[in-house]
């Protein structure tokens, strides 16, 4: 890509790159503008998301269409309760010669869609920890590094449990943002209905490569950030955290567990991205305001109370904030 020649004309373009994404995403999304900026938030983050929503609202279709206009390299697993760990990161098999021969999994992508991935046993779920974190796979003691730009982005269905195995708390911290679909509006559905029922089928047009998201995620790490938003960022997620100094009554009274430091990190970062996509050149408390739910969302453990009680998490944080 053409180098900018300053910074600020990086961040402009990094707006301008992001402004024709969503025109993109657009033809083929219609109604999902929040979930839409929260997964390429993600993506210029360097973090993984999780896209919990009942059948039928375009996850799937939705995580095509970033890879298409990305132009990255896509992978699909689908996640039942046989797939074994091999099956997601590849295998060491004797070739003719009898000599090991390691053969890739579908892992070894820019993005992978893990769909339905609370379907598949804790085993296999693990496989994606290293991966996830390190950008790397470890196969009979031998590692092997992953193509980046590399990211993870999780369907969950929340209303059909029989099946499922819950993802444990180590695995959802490596996800960045927990991202609720809700069911479209009217309008959107209207819309939708006519763009789908036609002869006709949408695609989005490539808009970045590769070596642009590289570049734009190191952008996005050098933002300037204000003493204060990180003290409010560090703040916020130690006010989560029940029988603390700084924990709130609504914390100690619904809350069995807090977000870890991991929360305060992706809550800075985010708000860096954020202030971006807005135009912005550093952040400020509404940016980490603004990503603070799907951030915290599968971070806080509620207890005994607040589910008796039928208190939301969503509902804690919007107290917290």
């Amino acid at each position: 890509m053409e180098p900018f020649k300053t910074e600020v004309d990086a961040a402009s373009g990094l707006f301008d790159a992001y402004t024709k994404l969503k025109t993109e995403i657009s033809r083929v999304i219609i109604g999902q503008d929040e979930v839409v900026k929260l997964v390429l938030t993600s993506i210029f983050c360097q973090g993984h998301s999780l896209l919990v929503g009942v059948p039928g609202l375009a996850k799937t279709l939705l995580i095509q269409t970033v890879a298409s206009a990305l132009n990255l390299k896509f992978n699909r697993i689908q996640f039942t309760p046989d797939l074994m760990p091999s099956d997601i990161l590849g295998a060491e098999t004797l070739n003719k010669e009898r000599d090991f021969q390691f053969i890739k999994g579908p892992i070894f992508a820019n993005i992978i869609l893990a769909d339905e991935i609370n379907r598949t046993p804790p085993k296999t779920q693990a496989a994606l920890l290293e991966s996830m974190q390190e950008y790397s796979v470890t196969i009979a003691g031998h590692s092997y590094e992953l193509e980046k730009p590399f990211f993870v982005l999780a369907t969950q269905n929340p209303i059909e449990q029989e099946g499922t195995y819950p993802l444990p708390e180590a695995q959802l911290d490596r996800f960045m943002f927990n991202i609720l679909l809700e069911y479209p509006s009217y309008q959107s559905e209207v819309e939708i209905v006519k763009s789908t029922t036609g002869n006709k089928t949408q695609q989005a047009q490539q808009v970045l490569s590769g070596e642009e998201i590289k570049f734009y995620q190191n952008l996005v790490r050098k933002v300037p950030v204000a003493d204060n938003v990180v003290e409010y960022a560090v703040n916020l997620a130690h006010r989560t955290r029940p029988q603390t100094e700084r924990a709130t009554d609504i914390t100690n009274k619904y809350l069995e567990w807090g977000a870890g430091p991991r929360a305060s990190q992706y809550l800075v970062l985010a708000a860096k991205c954020n202030a971006l996509l807005n135009g912005k050149y550093s952040p400020d408390i509404e940016d980490i305001q603004a990503t603070a739910k799907p951030i915290f969302r599968h971070r806080v453990v509620r207890n005994f109370k607040a589910e008796a009680e039928e208190v939301t998490v969503d509902h804690i944080i919007d107290q917290l904030l």
